[in-house]
């Protein structure tokens, strides 16, 4: 298949919005792409994070995540030190071996996003979490014999749950020994 020609059809400060061959997409403006954290604590739990995002009017129970390179002056972050970074900050937890899983795109027909997802094994809090100054982030640490019924609870008309979640526990099978 050719490629055809990329146009911008609009740039804002977070995202860009753009065309090829009649196709049109977001891409981000700034950050060279997404990390998903699957952070499991010693005894079993499942990190995740619930704050409100505004495209979808509800809380999201998600992954701690969040963009590399985006911080200026640090537009070479590795994906991996962006991990650790997001996983700290979100959640106030740390972990030692952030194992690359996986890349792929977060929406294939919207947006170019890819996400690289990490698995860190026995992570352990050392802060509250929260987010930074423009987040206000929920920390909820599940054990993952009960998780789906967990996530069921969550969904309803206020939250809803993130499907990286759901790739999440299948990493979880395909990796854990």
């Amino acid at each position: 298949m050719a490629r055809t020609k990329l146009e911008s059809l609009y740039e804002g400060n977070h995202l860009r919005l753009q065309q090829r061959g009649g196709w049109e997409f977001a891409s981000r403006a700034r950050g060279s792409g997404v990390v998903a954290v699957v952070a499991v604590t010693e005894k079993d739990e499942l990190v995740l994070t619930e704050q409100f995002r505004p495209p979808v009017q509800k809380k999201v129970v998600d992954l701690p995540a969040g963009l590399a390179g985006d911080i200026s002056g640090e537009e070479n972050e590795s994906f991996e030190l962006a991990a650790k970074r997001e996983l700290i900050e979100e959640t106030g937890f740390v972990g030692v071996n952030f194992e690359y899983i996986f890349s792929g795109p977060s929406s294939a027909g919207m947006t170019t996003e890819m996400i690289d997802f990490y698995l860190v094994r026995n992570v352990v809090q050392i802060e509250a979490g929260g987010g930074d100054e423009t987040e206000d982030i929920k920390v909820h640490v599940i054990p993952l014999n009960k998780i789906a019924a967990w996530l069921k609870r969550k969904e309803t008309t206020k939250t809803c749950v993130d499907p990286k979640i759901y790739a999440a526990l299948g990493i979880l099978s395909l990796y854990t020994s």
